[in-house]
């Protein structure tokens, strides 16, 4: 989820702690308590500082390990310890509970986007997507919102954010079935075995993106309103093993977009003075572009000229990118 829904749930988590009577009872607790669980409801993204250092470093990192059993485990100590520090006669164990509902709360949610976490490492470093909730899902944000407009008015903090995690789950509920449907309507429209499809919310309660994927093709749909639709489909072509392919995957942005992008097509062109190869993602079509690209260029000897991985919205935005960023 984004940065401000995080915030608001941690919010909710330090008003439902006021339940815990060792909390509730202590004005001193309610206050390092709303301290933990707004910090462990963050703490897990603190791998965002590494967008400063580039595309590819964030891409291969954000929502991995920061967010694995270890870390999760980790915060949870980390921040209730700190605080003890400040808290002399406060509850260790208390704080730690809190605490680590706090952090596996944001590792929970985040399951739920498209994007997905690496919440099972050490076990394994796959990556867990449900793609059932969008990285910002206005009624989820907005209903923490008045929630917590109920608790500044006098409500009681405990039962209102119960009442409203009670409605949330309910809200979960109704998207899973909605994407359920979704998928079987897409086995009724393809008429071949499918392999894995992967479907995105969007800001919109009622629209998602769509990816499938089949033994020869990908399909990239969108459902609107129930109504399922498929808007583009291009045969899957592996990957050549060619010497220019080959360059190509070892340029860091490249790598970084082939570890986190499970569905997408590749280009290869040649031009007078130097080889692009170009890798896009399937999943997230808008208004006819595929935004999520990552691109090389190769003198002719294979050297790398520049490179890009991210979010591009045009042709024209890119080149200058990769201009910047020649070698």
């Amino acid at each position: 989820m984004d940065t401000g829904t995080h915030v608001v749930m941690g919010i909710a988590l330090g008003g439902i702690a006021t339940l815990d009577p060792v909390i509730g009872t202590d004005t001193s607790m309610a206050h390092a308590a709303m301290i933990a669980t707004l910090a462990g409801s963050q703490a897990p993204d603190i791998d965002t500082v590494l967008k400063l250092k580039n595309n590819a470093v964030y891409i291969r990192n954000h929502r991995g390990f920061t967010h694995s059993i270890p870390a999760v485990l980790f915060w949870s100590v980390a921040i209730p310890g700190i605080l003890m520090l400040f808290y002399h006669h406060g509850n260790f164990l208390h704080l730690w509970l809190w605490t680590l509902l706090a952090v596996v709360l944001h590792v929970f949610v985040d399951i739920f986007n498209a994007y997905g976490t690496q919440a099972i490492r050490p076990f394994s470093k796959k990556w867990v997507a449900l793609g059932l909730i969008n990285t910002f899902d206005p009624f989820i944000f907005i209903s923490h919102l008045a929630a917590i407009a109920v608790w500044y008015v006098g409500g009681h903090p405990g039962i209102t954010f119960l009442i409203l995690y009670a409605v949330l789950v309910g809200y979960y509920g109704v998207r899973i079935i909605m994407q359920l449907r979704i998928k079987r309507r897409l086995r009724e429209l393809i008429d071949e075995d499918i392999e894995t499809i992967i479907i995105s919310p969007t800001m919109k309660f009622r629209q998602w993106r769509i990816a499938v994927t089949t033994a020869h093709a990908f399909y990239v749909g969108r459902s609107l309103d129930g109504h399922v639709v498929i808007l583009d489909t291009f045969n899957r072509v592996p990957v050549p093993e060619t010497d220019v392919m080959k360059a190509a995957q070892q340029d860091e942005n490249i790598a970084a977009f082939l570890s986190f992008s499970p569905v997408y097509r590749w280009e290869v062109d040649t031009y007078k003075d130097h080889y692009e190869v170009r890798f896009i993602d399937l999943r997230y079509r808008s208004k006819g572009h595929y935004p999520f690209v990552a691109i090389v260029h190769l003198t002719h000897d294979l050297e790398l000229k520049s490179s890009y991985t991210g979010w591009i919205f045009s042709e024209e935005k890119l080149q200058k990118k990769l201009k910047l960023g020649s070698i």
